[in-house]
C-alpha cells in the first residue's frame, strides 16, 4: 500500500463556506462608492467563483457601467482591504463539514485547498472559521500564479499537499472546479448549494452532492 495519503482537494467559496454575504458585501461597498447601484445578494451570488477582480468586473458589467483596467486594479486593493476587516462577519461553514473532515481524517485522508481567492484572505477565512490547521495546504490564485481552471494550480497542490494525482479527488461547486479537475485527470464531486450560474448536474462531474453527509459515499463510488 502507498504511504501517499489520499487527498481530497476543496474549493472555498460556495463548497466549504457560505461566504456570499461577505463577498457581495464588499462588493457592494466598492460599487456605492463609485456611484454605482448596489445589488442584491439573489441576483449576484452566481457572480461568486473566479476571484476578486473577475467579481467586481461582473458587478460594474451587470449595471451598464464601464471599468477601465487601472481602475479595475485600484479597486481590487481597495475591496481586498474591505473584505478582510469584514472577512467573517456573516460567513460560515456549510453544514457537515466538520463532520465530514473528521470522518475522512480518521480513514486516512488529508486535505488541501485549492480556490481562487489570494492566498491571504482564504487562510484567514479558514482561520476565522477554525479549520484552517485541517488543511495540508492552502492554495490561492496567487500562489503559484495561475488560477483555475488551469490545472497546474491543481497539480502544484497535490505535491505541496504530499499528495498523488492518482489518489486525489476534487470537490467544488462550480463549472471551474469542475473543468480544473478534467484538465488534470481527477475525480470531481460537486455540491449543488454554491456560486454557479448553471446546475452543477449539468456540467459532468462524477457526482453531485446536496449535503456533506454524502460525501463519504460519493467519494468511495469514485477513489482510484
Amino acid at each position: 500500500m502507498s504511504d501517499v495519503p489520499p487527498l481530497l482537494v476543496f474549493d472555498l467559496d460556495g463548497t466549504l463556506a457560505e461566504t456570499a454575504g461577505d463577498l457581495i458585501g464588499t462588493l457592494n461597498f466598492v460599487l456605492k462608492r463609485e456611484g454605482v447601484a448596489p445589488l442584491p445578494l439573489s441576483q449576484a451570488r452566481f457572480m461568486l467563483g473566479m476571484g476578486a477582480r473577475a467579481l467586481i468586473q461582473r458587478g460594474f458589467a451587470a449595471q451598464n457601467v464601464p471599468l477601465e483596467p487601472a481602475k479595475l486594479q485600484q479597486l481590487f486593493g481597495d475591496f481586498l482591504a474591505h473584505y478582510e476587516a469584514h472577512i467573517a462577519d456573516e460567513s460560515f461553514l456549510f453544514p457537515g463539514v466538520i463532520e465530514a473532515l473528521d470522518r475522512f481524517e480518521a480513514a486516512g485522508w488529508a486535505f488541501a485547498v485549492c480556490t481562487n481567492k489570494t492566498e491571504a484572505p482564504a487562510r484567514k477565512l479558514l482561520q476565522a472559521l477554525g479549520v484552517a490547521d485541517r488543511f495540508r495546504v492552502i492554495v490561492g490564485q496567487d500562489t503559484f500564479e495561475c488560477p483555475k481552471p488551469d490545472p497546474r494550480v491543481l497539480r502544484a497542490t497535490i505535491e505541496a499537499a504530499g499528495g498523488q494525482v492518482a489518489r486525489a479527488i476534487m470537490v467544488g461547486d462550480s463549472r471551474t472546479d469542475i473543468d480544473t479537475a478534467r484538465n488534470l485527470g481527477v475525480p470531481v464531486v460537486a455540491v449543488d448549494f454554491g456560486y454557479t450560474d448553471t446546475p452543477v448536474h449539468e456540467l459532468g462531474p462524477d457526482r453531485v452532492i446536496s449535503h456533506f453527509d454524502a460525501l463519504w459515499e460519493a467519494v468511495a463510488a469514485i477513489a482510484p
